[in-house]
């Protein structure tokens, strides 16, 4: 057999590691792991073990405590704290840097560690005898699913990046180990055609659900590289001067400054490709049926449900790629806001996971407009005091005060968000006429641990199963895979490509309005024409973009993609030097509490659009060249 070899682990400075389970001979080597069907089995799941844990430890994403999403008690850093949250706070670096997907470190998974064992994989898989050619053509297929997802995540973070084709051979020279980074544009045609190529021989679906839910289906090939094409189209990559400086050591430019309109088309062919498999394979948008709870319910708490339980409810129909190995547990844990002070719930949940006063008045009014535009909306008084009625107690408590922001929103604030005096459906209670309400001023100084409270005041809810029940004595947690990839999020992205291709006002706002349509909204153009101050924006390309992104920002909050949506549209530079803000929540009377503070200013650059890659790689292999900035 032709060994390959650990030399493209020296190239990238990775761990070399063994993945392999015992063998019989008690030699982990590549010729035992491929001898019989059970044991390739385990190496085909240690291809899937590098699938980042996108909720699982929340050290793991970068997307969900790396931006400006989510906000921890900061003023000391503390364990308690994730390490990608430096990121947040611009603590990025070039010597150790966070959550290190190159090498494998500081919370980071070793991505080409990942890639070498695809490699092996794909590499020895014909070897073994006792398998049908049908099932190792789909186990293939996976692997290259995988390959191409792997490559995918170390584009986004990273840009141009070296591709681990094939692995290196033992007969290799030292100037064919020291690889170099590959332009951008190669870099996306490699990674489209390996999903491509992976979709022929991946299931419609999954027969075996107890025992394969998580595996990688057609729908998951195309719906990945939907996102890929529409981030290679997108203005980080497509025609993007800033970076023309970055080339390699041979003058080879990674950056391609000229724009390429025929990218958008690409990125619409490919979301729709993606949406009729998904189709297909019997994905559609999440409703809630009301006959699964005992009580009746009002049409309010129904269009909540629709939007909590397309992302809580496990393998709901909506779900076009949910990763098992990624469950919702601490997540949830720190979502759900502390209601007891006895020792045993502090310990269950801690409610640390805040959401900041941006994503608060991001989500639109109850007219569907953004709410400094809405005509209705009392927007320059937002941060004033009104008292709750009867008309709100299925959004605030009656009789209580809150800030002006809290009122006339729309469904999607109430069900993503949890806040002081807001009623937090669920909890045990599922009847509208009995309903429980968050109480929240104080809260740090109310004998709770030092970091184990919201510092701005609001809860990310939508995180939260509705079944879940905190009681003085423990945290009942209904878990659920991490929804990766949800339907509507391709709707989204296809409105999006279509809008940047030229296509037609109505074929673009139909995307939107089947999303907005869940989420108990009225159609685009009726909701701008009757409340907007700009009631033409949805006529022109420009204005549609910016509707677009909206809904792609508050539909998919605290989802892992805001983090990188800004990025690949050139707006982190923008939305990541306001300042953090929240309430104050030391206050304990109204008057106190529903005063704004700025909890931190964040600073990004252009630098800060790419990862760093390590100065001890940079030493290693010459050949590689550092991204701008750094």
């Amino acid at each position: 057999m032709k060994k390959t070899v650990l030399f493209i682990s020296l190239i990238f400075s990775l761990n070399a590691c063994n993945y392999l389970d015992v063998v019989p001979d008690n030699v982990a080597t590549v010729d035992n792991a491929f001898t019989m069907r059970s044991m390739a089995e385990r190496y085909l799941f240690t291809c899937y073990s590098y699938i980042p844990q996108h909720a699982g430890p929340y050290q793991g994403d970068p997307a969900l405590n790396g931006g400006d999403e989510i906000w921890y008690y900061s003023f000391i850093f503390t364990d308690a704290n994730p390490t990608a949250f430096r990121i947040a706070l611009g603590e990025q670096n070039i010597t150790t840097p966070y959550i290190n997907f190159w090498d494998g470190l500081q919370f980071g998974l070793p991505l080409y560690s990942a890639l070498r064992d695809c490699n092996i994989f794909l590499e020895n898989i014909d070897k073994v005898p006792d398998m049908t050619d049908v099932e190792k053509r789909r186990w293939i297929a996976e692997v290259k699913f995988l390959k191409a997802y792997y490559h995918f995540w170390l584009f986004r973070c990273y840009g141009p990046i070296p591709l681990v084709r094939d692995n290196l051979p033992i007969s290799s020279t030292p100037e064919e180990v020291r690889v170099t980074r590959r332009p951008v544009d190669e870099c996306v045609a490699y990674i489209a055609e390996l999903l491509d190529e992976a979709a022929i021989d991946l299931p419609e679906m999954i027969v075996y659900e107890l025992e394969e839910l998580g595996r990688a289906t057609k729908a998951m090939a195309k719906a990945v590289k939907a996102q890929l094409v529409v981030t290679g189209g997108g203005q980080l990559f497509n025609g993007n001067p800033d970076y023309v400086s970055i080339k390699n050591h041979d003058g080879e430019p990674l950056f391609n400054p000229q724009f390429d309109p025929q990218k958008w088309v690409v990125a619409a062919e490919a979301s729709k490709e993606a949406i009729d498999e998904a189709h297909n394979a019997g994905h559609a948008l999440y409703y809630f049926n009301p006959a699964l709870i005992v009580h009746s319910i009002s049409d309010v708490t129904r269009v909540e449900l629709n939007i909590r339980n397309s992302v809580t409810e496990r393998w709901n129909p909506e779900i076009i790629w949910g990763n098992p190995n990624s469950r919702a547990l601490q997540i949830q844990q720190r979502s759900q806001p502390r209601l007891f002070s006895e020792s045993a719930h502090q310990s269950a949940t801690d409610g640390r996971y805040a959401a900041t006063l941006k994503m608060a008045e991001l989500y639109h009014s109850k007219n569907g407009v953004p709410i400094a535009e809405d005509t209705e909306y009392d927007y320059a008084n937002r941060f004033n005091l009104r008292l709750a009625t009867d008309v709100d107690r299925l959004y605030i408590q009656e009789g209580k005060e809150t800030a002006v922001l809290n009122f006339d929103r729309e469904p999607r604030f109430y069900a993503s968000l949890g806040f002081d005096t807001g009623r937090w459906y669920g909890q045990g209670k599922y009847d509208d006429t009995d309903n429980f309400y968050i109480a929240a001023k104080g809260q740090e100084v109310a004998g709770i641990a030092a970091y184990k409270f919201s510092v701005t005041g609001y809860w990310p809810k939508k995180l939260v199963n509705y079944l879940n029940v905190a009681s003085s004595n423990g945290y009942s947690v209904q878990q659920y895979p991490w929804p990766v990839i949800r339907l509507a999020n391709l709707y989204l992205l296809y409105a999006e490509a279509l809008n940047e291709a030229d296509a037609p006002e109505a074929e673009v706002l139909h995307w939107v309005d089947q999303v907005r349509q869940r989420a108990g909204l009225n159609p685009v153009r009726e909701s701008w024409a009757n409340f907007s101050t700009q009631p033409t924006k949805p006529e022109s390309k420009s204005g549609r973009r910016d509707i677009i992104h909206a809904e792609r920002l508050i539909e998919l909050a605290f989802e892992g993609h805001r983090f990188w949506d800004l990025r690949r549209w050139k707006k982190a530079e923008d939305e990541l030097n306001k300042p953090i803000m929240g309430w104050n929540i030391e206050g304990t009377t109204a008057q106190d509490y529903y005063r704004t503070r700025v909890l931190y200013n964040q600073r990004f650059s252009k630098r800060d659009y790419f990862w760093p890659i390590r100065e001890q790689s940079l030493l290693e292999n010459k050949e590689l060249v550092q991204n701008y900035g750094w």
